[in-house]
């Protein structure tokens, strides 16, 4: 198991209702890991749903979901920004 911190931002991170949370995961890829977080039901399955846009990012890096997850990662979600 791989102890990851999880932050949301923007629209993800008013729906779940917290900034950050550490997670305890077996995921070894991030696009499992959203899996893991979709399946907790409720508002994660809601804002991280497969089919809508999240934009990814390990330590602070822009990711796909076949980028690996390591024990003390950083990963962050967030909604695809628009420029105006």
């Amino acid at each position: 198991m791989k102890k990851i911190t999880v932050r949301y931002f923007a629209s993800i991170r008013e729906a779940i209702g917290q900034g950050s949370e550490t997670v305890e995961t077996s995921a070894l890829t991030l696009g499992a890991l959203r899996d893991e977080l979709i399946a907790r039901g409720n508002t994660h399955a809601v804002s991280l749903a497969r089919g809508k846009a999240v934009r990814m990012a390990i330590h602070q890096t822009l990711s796909d979901e076949s980028a690996a997850l390591c024990d003390g990662a950083e990963v962050a979600f967030f909604p695809p920004v628009t420029g105006g």
